[in-house]
């Protein structure tokens, strides 16, 4: 099956607009003449499955307007994904039978923000920096008492434990150590939506294949972060009482259902790495074999790196997403680039 043509509608230089959004009704209605035009059939007569992923591709990841804008090293790297994740999907409109869009949705005081968090005089403490254990042992880091009240009934030393108990489940898993970002994806906020871009193509896609929309949100609960849309990092209350959190088993079935799981999205040094990082554990733990038919679209994500405004970077996560793409290609799963043809992709299992 050739590729399909861009539609008129679609302009290349709205990916790097950040207040751009599309006429949905105008959509509908193209969808249906180029549903026509092309012979494309809805999508539930696809021979194959071939599933979408796409992580996180929100306003306030995708734009330097935005609160955590993944620039990459070279500054531009979420806006040439925007890009290259829209042309990829309006032109395999007629191959791609599902898309889900995961969507980071926080609130105002979350444990991996600094709003969380005071220091030993019970002053904010800034984002950009890690909280360890050994932080909250010594007293340089400790919750805001005054979140305490809605957050477990003022039980304040509840909370101080559960933070310890969260640092060191963080620490001995070794994914990740607590790291404080600035608010992002606050729900309800402009930040939180998706590229417009990006929106534009996924509805038309919709539109045009009579088929859904879908969605997942992940991140709102406060005391344990979401970076993967499977899980989340601990999943654990200190005193063993009940369960902080649970893993999203319901969407990991439909993912591993499908013949081609394709992955995109921001960023690929967190929310995507932590995505397939628990997508590969599944698999090993199932059949090691069906590695072969994921396929991660390598320049439609980038990694977390933060400028100093000096020529560095405050914080620069390039080379634990690049061992992760290593990693999962000798795994099985294929590194593919979405301006390549899908017809000259490695076929699925």
């Amino acid at each position: 099956m050739d590729e399909l043509p861009l539609p008129p509608f679609y302009e290349a230089a709205n990916a790097e607009r950040s207040g751009y959004s599309p006429d949905q009704s105008a959509l509908f209605a193209a969808a249906a003449d180029w549903r026509k035009l092309h012979s494309i059939a809805p999508a539930g007569k696809d021979p194959l499955n071939t599933h979408l992923l796409l992580i996180d591709a929100q306003r306030d990841f995708c734009f330097p307007e935005g609160s955590l804008y993944v620039g990459g090293r070279g500054g531009k790297g979420a806006l040439d994904d925007n890009r290259r994740t829209a042309e990829f999907i309006l032109r395999n409109l007629a191959r791609i039978t599902n898309i889900t869009v995961t969507l980071d949705t926080h609130h105002a005081f979350q444990i991996f923000f600094a709003s969380f968090w005071v220091d030993e005089a019970g002053q904010p403490l800034q984002a950009h920096r890690e909280v360890t254990a050994a932080d909250l042992e010594a007293g340089r880091a400790r919750p805001n008492p005054d979140i305490a009240s809605w957050l477990c009934g003022g039980d304040l030393e509840w909370l101080t434990r559960q933070a310890l108990h969260y640092c060191r489940e963080l620490e001995t898993a070794g994914r990740y150590k607590l790291y404080l970002w600035p608010p992002h994806c606050i729900a309800g906020s402009v930040g939180s939506a998706l590229a417009g871009v990006v929106h534009e193509a996924r509805m038309f896609h919709s539109f045009v294949r009579s088929a859904q929309s879908w969605t997942e949100a992940k991140g709102d609960n406060p005391l344990t972060e979401n970076y993967s849309v499977l899980r989340p990092e601990v999943l654990t209350q200190f005193d063993g009482h009940k369960p902080l959190a649970a893993r999203n088993d319901a969407l990991l079935g439909r993912l591993l259902a499908a013949d081609m799981l394709l992955v995109a999205g921001q960023a690929s040094s967190h929310c995507v790495k932590s995505t397939v990082d628990d997508l590969l554990e599944a698999i090993e733990a199932k059949d090691p074999a069906l590695a072969k038919k994921v396929y991660l679209l390598t320049d439609c994500m980038s990694a977390v790196a933060v400028p100093d405004g000096k020529g560095g970077f405050v914080a620069d996560f390039t080379a634990q997403a690049d061992a992760a793409l290593a990693r999962y290609s000798a795994a099985g799963m294929h590194l593919v680039r979405s301006a390549d043809p899908m017809s000259g992709w490695p076929a699925p299992r």
